[in-house]
């Protein structure tokens, strides 16, 4: 049981951006918010904080903001378990309600800890990722002339090596690698994946196939998979993706970034010839697609086999068949090393973080 109420719990208070930071700090997903005398008024689960952004709610708003967003659903009431409960009855609870978190209270209502599905060791953790490393890098030539793009250095190794251990440390034990340009490179440098913890098995494509059409070449999997783009540097922590994706019950979850444009000039809303009204340079903002993605089994029979395939395309398919696609928008850092001056902004980011842990240590 966490026991760290210091990093568990806000007052209620406190503003969204507060309860963010302490999710952050204990790394457990989830914040009580807590009133005065030590009792439970609510929670925020990292999922309310992604939804929250896509409904564009202020991060300087009070978190009963969320609290509220969340009357009438299922998780209306958090559901908590007594610190006198045996084990078993916590799990049984979490079960029963389907969730992964449980705030554990004593006889009067306050909280003592938390409980979480990971304890126990029957939550099927995220076991296998795909790392899409086939393509060219057109866009970064010359520095791809020799290199593929995934292995050029980004601080003192190369880009698809921080993925990999990235992906280790979310516990993913075994990881495909799609490869096209200048494969041999890759699979010399990694070999079958012992050195840096995981297996590693290569998916040569003998033409670019697109970023879906080479998951058509492997076996079929029999649980979720994760797909990320070989030239994505990001500090998400996939396991939160993972609980998104299965709170959501989707089929395949996309993790998307907001992308804000500044118009330079002012828009206009007309009916016909009368102008209804006018906005001075707004700020438009989009979420793209983040490069990210999380499938399950059964959308492997809308991939074709032996043709170019995007995900762009798989997912246009799953909607057009009624399948449920998520939105999961990434608030952590994420950088697409797709142009000269992303790649730049991926080296100055890695020496903030060596500076950052030097100056921690």
């Amino acid at each position: 049981m966490y026991t760290n109420l210091s990093r568990l719990c806000i007052p209620k208070g406190s503003l969204i951006r507060d309860a963010i930071a302490r999710m952050d700090e204990n790394k457990t997903g989830i914040v009580l918010v807590i009133l005065s005398d030590g009792k439970l008024s609510g929670t925020i689960t990292d999922g309310d904080i992604r939804r929250a952004m896509m409904a564009n709610v202020d991060v300087n708003a009070p978190v009963s903001t969320l609290i509220t967003l969340k009357s009438g659903t299922s998780f209306a009431e958090p559901i908590t378990g007594r610190a006198s409960d045996s084990p078993e009855t916590h799990l049984k609870l979490m079960e029963d309600h389907r969730v992964l978190h449980l705030p554990v209270l004593d006889d009067r209502g306050r909280v003592m800890g938390l409980v979480t599905h990971e304890e126990f060791g029957t939550h099927t953790p995220l076991r296998q990722a795909v790392v899409m490393a086939g393509g060219a890098g057109t866009r970064l030539l010359p520095l791809t002339d020799e290199t593929p793009k995934p292995m050029l250095p980004v601080g003192d190794r190369p880009l698809l090596e921080i993925i990999v251990e990235r992906l280790r440390e979310a516990g993913i034990q075994r990881v495909y690698v799609t490869t096209h340009h200048k494969q041999e490179q890759i699979s010399d440098h990694f070999g079958n994946g012992q050195e840096f913890g995981v297996e590693i098995l290569y998916v040569n494509e003998d033409r670019p196939l697109g970023t879906a059409g080479a998951l058509a070449l492997m076996e079929k999997p029999t649980e979720t998979m994760l797909v990320i783009n070989g030239d994505i540097l990001t500090g998400l922590d996939v396991r939160r993706l993972l609980s998104f994706h299965r709170e959501q019950h989707a089929d395949l979850t996309v993790a998307v970034r907001q992308y804000d444009i500044q118009v330079p000039y002012g828009v206009l809303e007309c009916d016909g010839a009368s102008v209804q009204k006018l906005t001075e340079k707004p700020l438009v903002k989009f979420y793209v697609n983040a490069g990210i993605y999380l499938l399950e089994p059964g959308v492997y029979r809308f991939i074709p086999e032996g043709e170019p395939f995007d995900m762009t395309d798989l997912i246009q398919r799953l909607l057009a068949a009624g399948w449920p696609v998520c939105s999961f928008p990434i608030r952590e850092y994420w950088l697409d090393i797709g142009q000269h001056s992303d790649y730049e902004k991926a080296q100055e980011h890695i020496k903030d973080q060596v500076r950052e842990t030097e100056r921690q240590s």
